[in-house]
């Protein structure tokens, strides 16, 4: 159990790895049309592993409430949003459709670094939601199967890998050295595996509180594809393309969770 845990919560941050790892062959640029692609298909793995894989297993949960089996999902719903929210207050980063403005608190921070901020505060809802599927399946509940947590490790990865080039080809596109630019790339995911095994570990001390849990890091998901992703694949030209991988994406992350789940 130890053994595929550890692979689980491994699996996405490998798939930042590998997407990094593509500043060794691309050129220094990615075009627009092609952020806009993998921007959408991006978001439409995190709202179909939102739902399928997160939300859907907390109102299960919660069915012996009877009517009110929606209550624990909407509060840690909305408790998911609001802390994705406090981060993104609190902490100095930059987007990469941004010029030399930044979001956060003012600072004397670099702008790599602030992109390297801003796509870590991405990678901790995706950590956290395979932390918490896992902590399931370490307290032995039927809501959640390995195989269904292996499908959300696997999406998550997949989604994770044109994200892991978002960031690394931009630095590169900025004069940065390919080997630097790499391991900013790998360093920005290794945030995922750490949220992962915090959120096991939180989760073994109050394990009453799985839907609110669940709900919480679909909520944080959320954030990340409203506040952030819907709009960068949406503004300027090629719309469209975003839009067509949005839908891949969805329908990717629902295949892979109702097959394999």
């Amino acid at each position: 159990m130890i053994l595929k845990i550890a692979i689980g919560i491994l699996i996405p941050f490998i798939g930042t790895s590998l997407g990094a790892a593509m500043v060794f062959f691309l050129k220094n640029e990615i075009s627009d049309k092609l952020k806009r692609i993998l921007t959408g298909f991006a978001a439409g793995v995190m709202v179909a592993a939102s739902f399928w894989s997160l939300l859907q297993p907390a109102l299960e949960s919660s069915e012996g409430m009877g009517r009110l089996a929606f209550v624990p999902a909407a509060i840690g719903f909305l408790i998911g949003i609001g802390f994705l929210l406090l981060l993104d207050v609190i902490t100095p980063h930059m987007h990469m459709n941004m010029n030399n403005e930044g979001e956060g608190p003012k600072s004397s921070l670099k702008r790599t670094t602030k992109l390297i901020l801003a796509v870590t505060l991405h990678n901790i809802p995706e950590g956290m939601a395979v932390g918490v599927v896992y902590a399931n399946l370490v307290a032995g509940s039927s809501l959640v199967s390995t195989a269904g947590a292996l499908a959300l490790a696997i999406g998550i990865a997949i989604q994770n890998f044109p994200e892991g080039a978002i960031v690394s080809m931009p630095l590169r596109g900025e004069g940065m050295s390919k080997g630097k630019t790499f391991w900013y790339g790998v360093l920005s995911g290794a945030v995922e595996p750490v949220a992962a095994v915090i959120t096991i570990f939180a989760f073994s001390f109050v394990t009453a509180t799985l839907p609110y849990m669940l709900a919480f890091a679909a909520g944080a998901m959320m954030y990340v594809v409203v506040e952030e992703l819907i709009p960068e694949m949406s503004e300027g030209e090629h719309s469209n393309w975003g839009t067509i991988a949005f839908s891949i994406g969805f329908v990717v992350m629902m295949v892979l969770d109702v097959a394999l789940g």
